[in-house]
């Protein structure tokens, strides 16, 4: 018997593929193309310039890294050609604990398809990444989960800063890049006034409803209205009965008011619908897609608990949610 049940999969695959576009997604792609056209138009000039570059900041799971790297692959897919006849490309790098500047420049060289021997040097790594990238086009660099390039010295930040810089300012070859991470690591960037205006800053904010919120006006929970609907829409399931301003906000809850966490929420119980062929979504239908992945014991469900505020401590349920 195998493992993978294949009518399980075809319920849900559907809705995987899918992607919301928030209203933050066009703030972000402004700001990557400013800093194209600005790339674009002193290259076509010639002679030394800055590149810029975007810093794109967010709690974990509220999608930027998602958005961003949609936007990276958009860009790469278009072929978009660059002054010098070349299409332009940006490779993509997800950092994962602490890394020196040495091994970035490996995980870098890497990304542009070219192993490196660890033996080499940091100097010479770094040549390296500059040599593949204007041979290949590579007109930027996205690293993910950046906040993990920095430490608590800083000393050891500000040289950093200066080496990322020393990228942007590349006489023969400049590159924008694109810092993505949780907030902190605007204030390690910040902190130096150069890069700091080199870099777009993009912030992406969790849902925020209030207790009392006006379904009508509370912008959020109209967000979170239309992307339950438009997830719904996609699965064919109908939610007009179970969609009110009290299961929004217990979704929100449930999900630690992130959007990222909503949506694999949705994705999860229209998937069980499609499966068990069920038109309608139910609460007990999301409590059940709820449970698949949740360490709350058995029987205390956000979606279910009366007092569900008071039942669960908010703080411990998100330190569950967000150490998965």
């Amino acid at each position: 018997m195998g493992f993978i049940d294949q009518n399980r999969v075809n319920a849900s695959v559907a809705l995987q593929r899918g992607h919301y576009t928030f209203p933050r997604a066009a703030k972000l792609r402004e700001a990557f193309e400013n800093c194209l056209h600005d790339y674009y138009v002193k290259a076509s000039i010639g002679g030394h310039f800055e590149a810029r570059g975007l810093l794109v900041t967010g709690e974990s799971r509220v999608g930027k890294t998602s958005e961003t790297v949609r936007l990276v692959e958009k860009f790469n897919a278009s072929m978009t050609a660059m002054p010098n006849g070349k299409p332009g490309k940006f490779i993509y790098c997800k950092l994962d604990g602490s890394i020196s500047w040495k091994d970035l420049g490996h995980k870098t060289l890497e990304a542009l398809g070219y192993p490196a021997n660890p033996r080499r040097t940091q100097g010479e790594l770094w040549n390296m990444v500059r040599h593949q990238c204007r041979e290949q086009g590579v007109i930027g660099l996205y690293y993910d989960e950046c906040q993990h390039a920095f430490t608590s010295g800083e000393i050891s930040n500000a040289k950093l800063r200066d080496r990322f810089k020393a990228l942007m300012k590349e006489p023969e070859w400049p590159l924008m890049l694109i810092l993505s991470g949780v907030p902190v690591l605007a204030s390690h960037v910040n902190s130096e006034e150069q890069i700091a205006h080199l870099l777009s800053h993009i912030h992406f904010d969790e849902i925020h409803l209030g207790r009392f919120a006006d379904p009508t006006r509370d912008p959020d929970m109209i967000e979170l209205n239309k992307l339950v609907y438009t997830y719904a829409e996609r699965a064919d399931i109908d939610v007009y009965d179970l969609v009110d301003v009290d299961f929004l906000q217990r979704l929100d809850f449930a999900c630690v008011s992130r959007w990222g966490l909503v949506i694999e929420l949705l994705i999860r119980a229209f998937g069980l619908c499609r499966l068990r062929s069920q038109k309608t979504a139910t609460v007990k239908m999301f409590s059940e897609a709820y449970a698949q992945n949740s360490r709350l014991p058995q029987g205390l469900c956000p979606f279910t608990a009366p007092g569900y505020r008071d039942m669960i401590d908010g703080d411990k349920l998100m330190e569950m949610v967000l150490d998965e």
